[in-house]
């Protein structure tokens, strides 16, 4: 691609170098850089892509995309922003796949996984669309699962997806927005054709400082949306609203477009009457907790904001299934359950055990751990949290990351310290794993939280191979053996 069509809508303040220049690659890595290939320099948090220009240079960089003039001589152009110029780079040199396929993005701090995939197979039953999905738990082209390593991936990898989602055929790609890639411009030059927002609760705090300030990223969305679907139960509800240029379908358990009503939880999921325009469904879905009825308005406001029926959305939902990691329920070998849940926030925490509350028989036991190099202020809060709706909490580590875990714990066990809970703390994982396994009383439900589809844990800057489930069924094995 020549490089004046590669800095289309760009933002190139200066251009020193051929308008005819053949560029073969886009790349933000100097060790990635190939011959031929255009090196953007992006300012990072821990250093400066300005300082990699030389390297990009010998590894063949035809072109460098700056914030300052590079001193080695090669072609180069100044952009006002080299984040936001990756984006539109990248979009340009896959040929604008997006223009494509039809983009629903759903942002919040929980939920976005389980809708993401209810999204997905609503599309594929009633619209018989062949959809991508982006985000937490993989990438899919179709039934195809792809690893990922971010919820959103960085602008030249997303547009490099998005391209081979549009050539294997996809129409509809449904990928979960972060608050991160939204003020890094990972998703910029996107457009959406419905943008949904779950909830707004603390989390990422270590990168955003104010809640405000996360809203606020949340909120950039929106401009990019055609319609928007809004929990409006949410006390962000009306931050997002007034930020919200486009048309807004909104949907509540009061009030709102699109309302639930009868609320039935059990066990095995939920079940209400949606209600749209004058028309009323009931509806089923096999994941339990009040949180999934949520869920299952934004799937169904998505659904009627790209035209589907009522009826088709509740049709949809009776036979979508759970997600790995998000209230799943591990085999056990006697009169007690065992759930796996990604709740590694306070909000995400209190709703798994509220919900699990409704239907446990015996005690409610919490095992988790907070991460480690991440937003502390949520560690005293979420062991609030699990004394105040656990009967039993095991304090345990998660990802320490370069943080000692007992420093963690500590922090943990500061909020649990006017509280008569009983508790047990097992800095190894798996060990406390086993320890609420060997100790657990007839009718318990013991959830491990924070983990969730995660099959690692982070220690130090390396990741170690580290499955619950692979835990729980080598301890229920053990067990078996000794019995």
């Amino acid at each position: 691609m020549k490089l004046a069509e590669l800095l289309k809508d760009a933002g190139a303040v200066e251009i020193h170098a051929a308008p005819e220049l053949e560029i073969s690659d886009v790349a933000y890595d100097s060790r990635a850089v190939t011959q031929g290939a255009a090196f953007v320099a992006i300012r990072g948090f821990e250093s400066d892509g300005h300082r990699y220009i030389p390297q990009a240079v010998r590894n063949g960089a035809a072109c460098v995309i700056c914030e300052e003039a590079p001193q080695d001589g090669v072609p180069y152009v100044i952009v006002r922003d080299s984040r936001l110029a990756l984006a539109i780079l990248s979009r340009n040199l896959f040929r604008d796949p997006a223009g494509e396929l039809t983009l629903i993005g759903v942002t919040g701090t929980n939920g976005k996984t389980t809708t993401t995939y209810l999204v997905k197979h609503l599309l594929e039953q009633k619209a018989g669309a062949k959809v991508g999905l982006i985000g937490t738990n993989g990438n899919m082209i179709g039934s195809e699962l792809l690893h990922t390593e971010r919820t959103t991936p960085e602008s030249r990898e997303l547009q490099q997806l998005l391209r081979e989602m549009a050539d294997a055929g996809c129409t509809h790609v449904v990928m979960e927005v972060s608050s991160h890639s939204l003020v890094l411009h990972r998703v910029a030059g996107l457009r959406f054709a419905v943008g949904v927002f779950t909830n707004l609760t603390q989390d990422h705090l270590d990168f955003h400082r104010t809640m405000e300030e996360y809203a606020r990223a949340k909120a950039l969305l929106f401009p990019m949306c055609s319609r928007a679907v809004i929990n409006l139960d949410d006390a962000w509800s009306g931050f997002m609203l007034e930020r919200c240029p486009c048309e807004a379908l909104t949907f509540s358990e009061r009030a709102g477009d699109l309302t639930a009503s009868d609320i039935a939880l059990t066990s095995s999921g939920v079940e209400f009457t949606a209600a749209y325009k004058g028309r009323a469904e009931r509806v089923r879905l096999g994941i339990p907790g009040l949180f999934s009825v949520y869920n299952a308005l934004g799937v169904i406001g998505t659904g009627l904001s790209l035209g589907l029926s009522l009826a088709d959305c509740a049709d949809s939902l009776a036979s979508g299934r759970g997600v790995k990691g998000r209230v799943e329920v591990v085999p056990t070998d006697g009169d007690y359950t065992i759930l796996i849940d990604y709740a590694h926030t306070p909000d995400a925490l209190e709703n798994v055990l509220k919900s699990m509350r409704a239907v446990t028989r015996g005690r409610l036991v919490a095992l988790f751990g907070c991460g480690g190099d991440r937003d502390r202020t949520k560690r005293p809060i979420m062991g609030r949290i699990a004394a105040d709706n656990a009967d039993f909490v095991v304090v345990t580590s998660d990802n320490p990351r370069t943080e000692k875990p007992e420093a963690i714990i500590e922090d943990i066990l500061a909020g649990m310290e006017q509280s008569a809970t009983p508790r047990e703390v097992i800095c190894g994982r798996p060990e406390a794993i086993e320890w609420a396994i060997e100790h657990h009383e007839p009718g318990d439900v013991i959830v491990l939280a924070g983990k969730g589809h995660e099959d690692y844990q982070i220690v130090g800057h390396e990741k170690h191979h580290m499955d619950e489930r692979e835990i729980v069924a080598d301890i229920l094995e053990k067990r078996k053996r000794d019995r």
